[in-house]
């Protein structure tokens, strides 16, 4: 529609619902201002893979080491004044790597290995008993799954040999199977153990190494 050969008043009519409907088309879907977060993104959080996901690493165990001012701290400051090299931090991360590598290194027959790690009387123990399982043509299957604890439970300076005791809890499979492969002993199911091994040391030995003087299961 046209008025003495002015602007056409339709056009101008639809512009102005043009616009209108340019604004409300922003306020509703919003601009791009370079903030927004990426399409693997919810609330602020990377959203996982569905698929080839890593595994969940397993925490760190929780280490224990009693207060200075009780009875089992006491101890262990005598056992550091005789040898200064002493930490029982320290001692609770070997103590750890030690726990492995015995009860796996027994599972799988290792007797120089045991040999390295165990008192003379502790190793005839365990030695005894893999020449009784391999007689009987047994084979033992145990996995560590997790170690949750190593806490020192006790310690001693008799003289110049310091004693220590840990307790130990672990997630485990332990498995025995005859000479078929039929299970004879175990389970494949995962089992929380708890453990307590004590080690000792000569404080004046030139050898740094901690030996495991007795086993018990609590």
């Amino acid at each position: 529609m046209m008025q003495g050969g002015g602007f056409p008043i339709d056009l101008i009519l639809f512009g102005m619902v043009a616009a209108f409907l340019v604004l409300r088309l922003r306020s509703v879907l919003g601009r791009r201002t370079g903030f927004e977060r990426p399409p693997g993104e919810r609330g602020g959080l990377p959203v996982p893979p569905v698929a080839g996901q890593a595994p969940a690493v397993p925490a760190p165990p929780v280490r224990g080491v009693p207060d200075a001012r009780g009875p089992v701290g006491q101890a262990l400051a005598r056992i550091r004044s005789a040898d200064p090299s002493f930490d029982p931090a320290a001692f609770l991360g070997g103590a750890e790597g030690a726990f492995r590598m015995i009860v796996e290194g027994f599972a799988a027959g290792n007797r120089q290995m045991l040999r390295s790690l165990l008192s003379d009387e502790t190793y005839a123990g365990f030695e005894g008993a893999i020449t009784e399982r391999e007689g009987r043509g047994e084979v033992q299957r145990t996995e560590i799954r997790e170690i949750r604890e190593a806490s020192i439970d006790g310690a001693d300076l008799r003289g110049t040999t310091a004693e220590v005791t840990v307790r130990f809890v672990s997630d485990q499979v332990n498995m025995t199977t005859d000479s078929t492969g039929k299970p004879v002993a175990g389970t494949d199911a995962v089992t929380e153990l708890t453990d307590i091994w004590t080690f000792q040391r000569d404080v004046r030995s030139s050898d740094p190494a901690w030996k495991l003087t007795g086993t018990r299961s609590a």
